[in-house]
């Protein structure tokens, strides 16, 4: 098996992408939303990190985590949350056969994608693709139609209009700022 090298820096800002096994026609995540919250606040709670942002689809989800003053490690938190979600599921979706081999569940792929925030251009960067991936991928045709976004709360402290990502409003006049 591949060994994959992954950022460890004690403190650092990071970008993940997690998805389910089965992408196509997979609502997994929005229908047990309440589920994944609960867990992921179990994690935090045991184990604290700041979302800085975060988007749930369908079938995947993404989001910027910051991690305590010397602490680096997110694959406990990811293990802890992708395991506590998979058991709070029933069982009998469909499994590869080395799934079945490994007793492992098919709801979630294995490896997720990390990437170290750098610096603050990146870290803009990845919040707004994270706010703008549901648009992208057709689930909704305005960003703030998506309630599983963090792009509420950014709306809330005034990060960012409603109207953001040169979205038109048609309930708006001509250079009326959204309440």
């Amino acid at each position: 098996m591949t060994e994959y090298r992954r950022a460890e820096v004690q403190g650092a800002t990071y970008f993940f992408t997690v998805n389910c096994a089965e992408r196509h026609g997979n609502h997994l995540l929005v229908e047990r939303i309440d589920l994944l919250r609960q867990i992921v606040r179990k994690i935090k709670k045991g184990r604290p990190f700041e979302i800085d942002a975060m988007v749930v689809l369908p079938d995947h989800l993404h989001c910027i985590w910051t991690l305590p003053p010397g602490d680096a490690d997110y694959k406990t938190r990811w293990t802890l949350i992708k395991a506590g979600f998979s058991r709070g599921i029933p069982t009998g979706e469909r499994r590869s056969l080395s799934r079945i081999k490994r007793g492992e569940r098919g709801i979630r792929q294995r490896r997720y994608w990390e990437h170290l925030i750098r610096d603050d251009r990146d870290y803009r960067q990845h919040v707004d693709y994270i706010h703008w991936n549901p648009v992208k991928h057709g689930w909704v045709d305005r960003v703030r139609d998506l309630p599983h976004s963090s792009f509420h709360a950014y709306v809330r402290r005034g990060d960012l209009p409603v109207v953001w990502a040169g979205e038109a409003d048609e309930n708006l006049e001509v250079g009326e700022r959204p309440e």
